[in-house]
């Protein structure tokens, strides 16, 4: 808003404008001129004081107007809306990085929170976040968040699956009985009195999150979400992957899940896949190739 006394207003520029493509060439004003003066603070936030009444802001906005980034557009027929699935030992917080690429990609996404109560449970809370979307979904989840997106991707509204380090269980499966088949390195997960997993938090950053920085790994560990006991053996009844197509990442460095098991799983679902190095949390530590990833599986569509 233009100040009557001062003319003072501020807009917001983008990280990666350099300040010398800042100019003054649709005023006509030098960049000495006494008529213009900015400071620019560290959010970036350009502050134009314009002592002269006929300068407006909409000079001033023509002026730096070409040099600010245009927000991106997915492919006119990509599935705009993404839903984001946690998995065991950790919260939807954990979606962050991978949130923020894709809404600066002008992708509209929504992290849903299952209680990790049980499978129903879960697969009733991602069909709640699905459904409030209000159109096509990409479905997205991370470890255990494969069983729940196995389940809840028979929602109309999915059109593809992502399993990101991820389970990806057939009829009859489980966590567990995948996990036997082929066991994975971590022996860190242990039980609570009262029938609930958590990862023990001397091991969190090398089992779980070892490209992690130590001090978000650390937070982590001590923020982590505990699933009931009984979900490791609850069965899948209706894999949504048989009939929808899915795209999966490998963590070649996973400890949580053996990177052959998820090898194993997303060959046997004919799933678009990528490796990456890195750990379990490997949507924390390459949130850009992983959402690069979730990007292709809505422009599949």
């Amino acid at each position: 808003m233009v100040s009557p006394d001062f003319g003072q207003f501020s807009l917001r520029i983008g990280a990666n404008v350099p300040l010398r493509s800042l100019s003054y060439r649709a005023s006509g004003l030098s960049a000495g001129s006494p008529l213009l003066a900015f400071n620019l603070n560290l959010s970036r936030e350009i502050i134009v004081m314009k002592p002269l009444p006929f300068l407006s802001a909409a000079v001033v906005f023509a002026s730096f107007g070409a040099s600010l980034p245009a927000v991106a557009a997915p492919p006119a027929n990509a599935i705009k809306n993404i839903v984001l699935v946690h998995g065991a030992f950790a919260d939807g917080s954990g979606w962050k990085a991978v949130s923020d690429i894709l809404e600066k990609h002008g992708y509209k996404v929504s992290i849903a929170q299952p209680p990790e109560t049980s499978l129903a449970d879960d697969t009733a809370a991602a069909n709640r976040t699905i459904d409030a979307m209000g159109g096509p979904v990409i479905l997205v989840g991370h470890s255990y968040g494969g069983v729940i997106i196995t389940e809840a991707g028979s929602n109309a509204n999915v059109k593809a699956l992502v399993y990101v380090a991820a389970f990806q269980p057939d009829e009859g499966e489980s966590f567990a009985s995948l996990s036997a088949k082929i066991p994975s390195a971590a022996k860190s997960i242990k039980p609570s009195p009262d029938g609930f997993l958590y990862v023990d938090p001397a091991d969190f950053h090398a089992d779980f999150a070892a490209d992690v920085p130590a001090g978000m790994a650390s937070f982590m560990a001590r923020s982590q979400v505990f699933p009931a006991a009984k979900i490791a053996g609850t069965a899948v009844t209706s894999p949504a992957w048989k009939t929808k197509p899915s795209f999966a990442v490998v963590a070649t460095g996973d400890r949580m899940i053996n990177p052959d098991l998820e090898r194993f799983m997303y060959k046997r679902s004919n799933a678009k896949t990528i490796e990456l190095k890195g750990s379990h949390a490997i949507y924390v530590s390459q949130p850009k190739a992983v959402a690069a990833l979730i990007e292709k599986a809505a422009a599949s569509q």
